[in-house]
């Protein structure tokens, strides 16, 4: 499926690198541009203060973050949510903000000419990746891979899904954040179809 193409305005961080063993920690990430301000997947962290303080240390509060998306409704990757209360939330189909629940399909959705949501699911059925057009490329913060040398995916729901969702994401990012690891540059050795 051929992408529209994003600005490419926008900056990017990573907060916390997350893990999953011994223990499970998101990655949770960090988008700017212009006034929006967006976190992904502030999920399960040995300590909030290892989303805090890396926040804090770029020159954003808690209150400045205007959006927060999860890549899906799992705990390791929601937990943390209430750290920003002015934020709007986003997920597969709606965004919520104080009592309000306004439905909308992620897919396409753009927060900025430069952020925008797609579908990606496999992991589970609702996971959604968030694209960032930046100058030196596009940068996906996804749960299509759990790490950068992940094959495979033991609590994945569709293994065709998700081998989709991967070819996806490599048609369009240039680094992919992935759920528990370190960013990543895909090349020829990147897992593709996941086993």
């Amino acid at each position: 499926m051929d992408e529209k193409p994003l600005s490419r305005t926008a900056s990017y961080a990573v907060l916390h690198e997350g893990y999953g063993s011994p223990g499970v920690a998101a990655t949770v990430g960090l988008i700017r541009d212009g006034d929006v301000v967006v976190v992904t997947d502030p999920g399960m962290v040995r300590d909030r203060a290892l989303i805090l303080d890396p926040l804090r240390a770029l020159g954003v509060a808690p209150e400045d973050v205007t959006d927060v998306v999860f890549s899906h409704h799992h705990p390791d990757h929601t937990l943390n949510a209430a750290l920003f209360p002015a934020a709007r939330f986003h997920d597969h189909w709606a965004i919520y903000q104080g009592d309000q629940w306004d439905e909308r399909d992620a897919e396409g959705y753009e927060l900025t000419p430069s952020i925008r949501l797609i579908r990606t699911p496999g992991h589970t059925r609702e996971d959604i990746t968030t694209l960032a057009g930046t100058p030196d490329g596009v940068v996906a913060f996804t749960h299509a891979w759990n790490r950068a040398t992940s094959t495979g995916d033991a609590v994945a729901v569709d293994l065709s899904e998700l081998s989709a969702a991967r070819q996806r994401v490599l048609a369009v990012a240039d680094i992919v954040v992935p759920g528990h690891g370190p960013a990543f540059v895909p090349d020829a050795s990147t897992p593709r179809t996941p086993v």
